[in-house]
């Protein structure tokens, strides 16, 4: 496949997302060079465009993905993979506040440490943290799966909804509603799985399954202080 190169530097993120689409609807893979840090890069990118941004990125890098392979070669910013639908993200570097924030399907796999709130309100997909998750990573999520390969910050899993937070490593604590539920077979054939395409299959893992205890779901006077914790 051809390949493309296209410079962000100074200009006007606009015209380099304008170049970026176009190359994508020509079907060529793209190379983006000279990034900056600059922010919302490589938004609302379509199924089969590939794009790698040589250099790290700021805010927002590959939100509203509908189905773009997406590399990063070394740091993210807030918000990469923001409200993302599907395709694939790859992190070289860390990955900084919210990643994977609001997404409903695809992966992201970030190969070092994420900041705090990775998988807020995400509702499906499958977030992929080598390193270890910052403070309450997994706040109201309502599906997919976090896994953290190198342990979990505060507050893990806080006001968990129906989404499930793996980790491996030490966790500084569980956030409101979050109970360490040990896994069955099955479920870590389904994270086995998950793993395996991207070489991280480990079976002598010792692996805790964070979901939520459902105390949050139906509000009662009762557990009106747990509200309150949130």
């Amino acid at each position: 496949m051809e390949e493309v190169v296209i410079e962000v530097a100074d200009r006007p993120v606009k015209e380099v997302h304008q170049d970026i689409q176009a190359a994508a609807k020509a079907g060529k893979s793209i190379l983006v060079r000279d990034t900056r840090s600059r922010h919302n890069l490589g938004v609302g990118l379509p199924e089969g465009c590939s794009v790698r941004f040589e250099g790290s990125v700021g805010y927002y890098c590959g939100g509203l993905n509908n189905g773009a392979t997406i590399k990063i070669e070394r740091n993210a910013g807030w918000g990469c993979g923001e409200a993302m639908a599907s395709g694939h993200i790859t992190v070289n570097g860390y990955a900084g506040m919210s990643v994977g924030a609001a997404m409903l399907g695809g992966t992201i796999h970030v190969r070092g440490d994420s900041g705090p709130r990775a998988g807020v309100a995400m509702k499906g997909g499958n977030l992929i943290v080598e390193g270890k998750i910052g403070y309450q990573s997994g706040f109201m999520a309502h599906g997919g799966k976090i896994i953290a390969l190198g342990g979990a910050g505060t507050s893990c899993a806080d006001a968990l909804w129906e989404g499930e937070v793996w980790v491996t490593g030490d966790i500084d604590d569980l956030g409101v509603d979050a109970v360490v539920s040990e896994p069955t077979a099955e479920q870590v054939a389904e994270v086995d799985a998950i793993l395996d395409p991207l070489g991280l299959k480990d079976t002598s893992r010792n692996w805790r399954r964070i979901v939520a205890g459902q105390r949050l779901w139906y509000f009662e006077s009762r557990d009106a202080k747990a509200w309150l914790m949130i």
